[in-house]
């Protein structure tokens, strides 16, 4: 699904998150780097899948994706089975295009 959104393959970022795509970020403190646009790691409680734009533009997909709990761009699941795969690929893509959108270079 993340392959598809991106139209990038797969990448180990550390040793437990698989990241696709990726956009440098730079803060005013000066710190900078660089971070998958989306990803997942399969994690011991649950699959986290990073949702980099965070959540408080999508409230209608998150109220219809189903059972979760979020951090600050994380979104934790116990199953897959317990969420709406259509809904979670509609808030991949759109926060994928958010973060494109927020972190592309002027031509």
């Amino acid at each position: 699904m993340m392959k598809e959104i991106t139209s990038q393959d797969p990448e180990m970022w550390g040793s437990s998150i698989v990241g696709f795509g990726s956009y440098h970020y730079r803060y005013a403190s000066g710190r900078e780097g660089d971070w998958p646009l989306t990803g997942f790691s399969p994690r011991a409680k649950s699959l986290t899948i990073y949702i980099m734009p965070g959540f408080d533009l999508y409230p209608e997909l998150m109220s219809k994706l189903g059972k979760y709990k979020t951090g600050k761009s994380c979104l934790y699941l116990k199953q897959l089975k317990d969420i709406d795969k259509a809904v979670l690929k509609s808030l991949i893509k759109k926060s994928v295009q958010a973060m494109k959108k927020k972190y592309s270079s002027p031509a």
